[in-house]
C-alpha cells in the first residue's frame, strides 16, 4: 500500500487494519474522553514498528497480543509502537491502546475537522484526517476495516454511532452504546454523535430508517425529509441496492457549516433544516453518499469526483424525479457557470488544496451527465449499478471506473473521459451544442457541502 500523496502524513503503509474495537466513556460536561482501542490487522511488509495516527489524547498504555506490555513514542501526529519481536509479512496483529483527554478539531488545510464540541453534545466530523482526534488508527482511505464501538455518557443523551446499536443499557444515571459495523469502513467515516435527540423510525424502501433531531426541531425535520422514502426508492432503483441495513439522519441543535457524510448516517444543522424543503438536494447528496464514497469508496483522495461528483449528480436525478427542474436543465446551467470560472482545476488530480472545490462536484456531475448523453440511458444507469455491485464495500480509482465504463459500454469513450477528466479546459456537453463559453453569465453557486 502506498501513501496517499494528498494526505502523505498520516497512516502506516506497512500495514492493514481488519476492525477497530473501541471502548469509550464521555463527560459531556467536561468533554473528556476517555477509552481502549483494541486494533486488529496484520503486516504488509516485515516489521517491528507499528504506526497509528492520534491527534490530541495521550496514549497511557499499549499492550500487544492481548497481556504484553510493548514500548510506544507518541509525537503530536503519531503512535509509534516498537514490538519484542518483528512481524513478518502478512502475519497478524493486535494492539491495545489505553488513551484520553479532551477532544478536540485538529487543524488542517481544510480547516478543523474531527471530534467537536457543541452546544450541548458532540460530534464527529471527520473527513479527510480527522479520526485520529478520537481514536488511534490507520487514517486512509483505502484501508477499510469493521469495528464495534462501546460508548458510555450521561443517560440524558442519545449517541449515534457508525453500525447497527445492538445493545443499550442505563445504569447510575449514565448510559452504555454499544454499535457493530460489519461492513468494511474507512476510519473518516467513523462517527460518534451525541445529543438530546429524540429517535423516530420511518417507513424506507429497503433498509431501516431512523431520525435523530432536538424535539424543538420536529415540525421542520418532518416537513423536511417527508419525501426521504421515495428518495432511497429512486436511488435504488437507478443505483441499485442500499449497501447497508439502516439509514440514520442526525440533525444537531447547533447550526453546522456543511451536512456530513458517515457510513449509514448523515448529518445536518439546524440550518439545512427549513421546514419547506429549500435545502432538499442536500438530503439528496449525503443520502447518495451511501453508494458513491461510502460503500464504493476512493483508494486515494485524489479520485474524490468519483464521491462528489457522484452525490452532486445524485441531486440533478432527484430534482428531475420530483418535479424540479432536470438533470439536463441543471447541467447546461452548471456548465454555463464553471465556464466562467477558472480553467485550471483537473478533476483526475485536483491537488489537496481544490479536493473540495466547488468545481470538483459540478465537473464531476458533467462527466456523468456528458457520459449519460454519450451512452443512453439505458447504458448509463446500467453502468452505475454494475460499479456499485462490483466495489461494494471496496474502494476503487478513477482508471477502475473508465476500465469499467468501456467494458460495458461497447461505444468508444476514451477521448470522451479524457478530455473531462485529465485536461482543465472544460469541454462542450456531447450533442447539446454547449461548447466552452467563457463570458457566459453564471448562476450563483451553491453552498458547498461534502
Amino acid at each position: 500500500m502506498r501513501a496517499d500523496a494528498y494526505i502523505p502524513q498520516s497512516g502506516d503503509t506497512g500495514i492493514r487494519v481488519d476492525h477497530y474495537d473501541l471502548t469509550l466513556d464521555y463527560r459531556v460536561s467536561t468533554n473528556r474522553l476517555s477509552g481502549t482501542a483494541v486494533i486488529r490487522g496484520r503486516s504488509v511488509v516485515a516489521t517491528r514498528t507499528l504506526s497509528f495516527d492520534l491527534v490530541g489524547l495521550r496514549a497511557t498504555k499499549v499492550s500487544v497480543g492481548g497481556s504484553r506490555v510493548a514500548a510506544f513514542h507518541q509525537s503530536d501526529r503519531k503512535l509509534r509502537v516498537t514490538l519484542a519481536s518483528p512481524l513478518a509479512a502478512g502475519q497478524s496483529f493486535e494492539v491495545s491502546v489505553a488513551y484520553a483527554g479532551a477532544p478536540r478539531p485538529r487543524r488542517s488545510r481544510w480547516g478543523a475537522i474531527g471530534w467537536e464540541e457543541l452546544d450541548d453534545g458532540a460530534l464527529v466530523a471527520s473527513q479527510p484526517t480527522g479520526a485520529p482526534t478520537w481514536f488511534p488508527c490507520n487514517d486512509v482511505p483505502s484501508d477499510k476495516a469493521t469495528s464495534r464501538v462501546v460508548l458510555t455518557t450521561d443517560r440524558a443523551y442519545a449517541v449515534v454511532a457508525s453500525g447497527l446499536r445492538t445493545r443499550r443499557v442505563t445504569s447510575g444515571g449514565r448510559t452504555t452504546w454499544t454499535f457493530e459495523q460489519n461492513v468494511p469502513t474507512p476510519t473518516y467515516l467513523m462517527t460518534v454523535q451525541i445529543g438530546r435527540y429524540v429517535e423516530e423510525v420511518v417507513a424506507l424502501s429497503g433498509p431501516v430508517g431512523r431520525l435523530f433531531y432536538p424535539p424543538a426541531l420536529a415540525a421542520r425535520v418532518h416537513a423536511d425529509f417527508a419525501d426521504l422514502g421515495r428518495m432511497v426508492a429512486l436511488f435504488v432503483d437507478v443505483f441499485g441496492p442500499y449497501p447497508l441495513d439502516e439509514y440514520a439522519v442526525v440533525v444537531t441543535a447547533d447550526d453546522l457549516e456543511i451536512p456530513l457524510e458517515a457510513q449509514g448516517i448523515g448529518v445536518f444543522g439546524a440550518n439545512h433544516i427549513d421546514g419547506f424543503g429549500g435545502l432538499e438536494r442536500l438530503i439528496a447528496h449525503e443520502l447518495a453518499h451511501q453508494w458513491f464514497g461510502n460503500s464504493v469508496g476512493v483508494s486515494k483522495w485524489q479520485d474524490i469526483w468519483l464521491n462528489e461528483g457522484f452525490a452532486c449528480y445524485s441531486e440533478w436525478l432527484w430534482s428531475e424525479h420530483s418535479g424540479g427542474p432536470t438533470a439536463h436543465q441543471k447541467a447546461l446551467s452548471h456548465h454555463a457557470r464553471l465556464a466562467s470560472l477558472p480553467q485550471d482545476l483537473v478533476l483526475s488530480d485536483p491537488g489537496p488544496d481544490l479536493m473540495f472545490d466547488d468545481r470538483v462536484y459540478k465537473r464531476g456531475a458533467l462527466t456523468l451527465h456528458a457520459l449519460r448523453l454519450t451512452l443512453g440511458d439505458d447504458a448509463f444507469f446500467g453502468l452505475l449499478r454494475t460499479w456499485t455491485r462490483t466495489y461494494r464495500a471496496a474502494t476503487a480509482t478513477t482508471a477502475d471506473f473508465v476500465a469499467l465504463a468501456e467494458d460495458v459500454s461497447h461505444v468508444p469513450i476514451a477521448s470522451l473521459m479524457h478530455a473531462w477528466l485529465d485536461l482543465p479546459l472544460l469541454p462542450g456537453l456531447p450533442g447539446s451544442g454547449v461548447t466552452f463559453t467563457p463570458d457566459a453569465a453564471p448562476p450563483p453557486p451553491e453552498p458547498s457541502l461534502h
